[in-house]
């Protein structure tokens, strides 16, 4: 029988499903931008992971059971879950002060510094022309930053690169811990952690949850899920080298997102850095579609 068709199902699913979880994601940021008007940063990074850490629970122990989310290697789920804190800390400060689109667009530097992070780490090489496509990644980050409007000195352009630096470094100990744990398993520790990190540097000044903002952090909790698993799933079924550039349309849904809701559109120069970043990037996925992914990258 001829396996054809089947593989352009798979093929033509694993991109529609791919879209969808970058659509998804898309929908909680924006929703993590309202809350941020609102809530300081650790709570609102304790709700994230509060919101979906039960419907997350519930699909690892449908699919691997309890045993497998016991039998982990703490060190790196800890190391991980500090990450994690401070990088959707770092977040959603920025998502309160800049455009989702101009956040989206500093934080695709994270495929470069993964990259970067490989060799230190995992004694990864680097080739020259790998390294020069980091270079100019990070220069496209320089224009983005630049001194006026939300200049390089700016405190969210900043707390955009942490959040990429961690998040970076989060990637790098998946490569790690997917040797020996489960996909499941490192998305439950992490929202756990999360949760309970956040909220217990947030408790000395929580805010009560106004009435009308539960539905908000429930529908965050349901599409942070959602493009979990879908994100899971596409990378599962479909090829990373094919996937991965998909996830610079998020910043159409952040474009769009910033126009409908806050009335906001990227400038000229934002534009300019974006087509940088997001080239350099295509460049090294060309480069390492031989090699199996490290970790989707998708915004916190």
């Amino acid at each position: 029988m001829d396996p054809t068709p089947h593989s352009h199902r798979e093929r033509s699913r694993s991109i529609f499903v791919m879209l969808a979880a970058v659509a998804l994601f898309a929908l909680m940021d924006a929703g993590l931008k309202t809350l941020s008007e609102r809530y300081p940063p650790f709570q609102v990074a304790a709700l994230r992971g509060m919101a979906s850490l039960p419907l997350v629970l519930a699909w690892s122990l449908a699919t691997i059971g309890l045993r497998p989310l016991l039998r982990v290697r703490w060190p790196l789920h800890a190391l991980r879950g500090a990450i994690g804190i401070a990088m959707m800390a770092s977040f959603v400060y920025a998502l309160k002060r800049m455009p989702l689109s101009t956040a989206y667009t500093i934080f695709f530097v994270a495929p470069l510094l993964i990259t970067a992070l490989s060799v230190p780490f995992l004694g990864e090489r680097v080739g020259p022309r790998r390294w020069t496509a980091i270079g100019i990644g990070l220069l496209g980050v320089l224009v983005v930053l630049r001194p006026s409007g939300q200049g390089m000195l700016s405190l969210a352009g900043l707390a955009v690169l942490l959040a990429a630096f961690g998040y970076a470094v989060s990637a790098i100990t998946v490569r790690v811990l997917a040797r020996s744990d489960s996909n499941q398993a490192m998305v439950v520790w992490l929202l756990a952690l999360m949760a309970l990190g956040s909220g217990l540097l947030a408790w000395p000044g929580w805010r009560p949850i106004h009435a009308g903002d539960w539905w908000l952090i429930a529908a965050i909790g349901v599409v942070g899920s959602l493009g979990q698993y879908t994100i899971t799933y596409a990378f599962r079924h479909g090829e990373a080298s094919l996937l991965a550039p998909l996830e610079y349309t998020a910043l159409v849904w952040g474009v769009s997102l910033d126009a409908l809701v806050w009335g906001a559109l990227p400038d000229s120069v934002t534009w300019l850095g974006a087509g940088i970043i997001i080239a350099s990037g295509l460049y090294l996925i060309r480069r390492d579609r031989a090699r199996p992914p490290m970790e989707p990258i998708a915004p916190p």
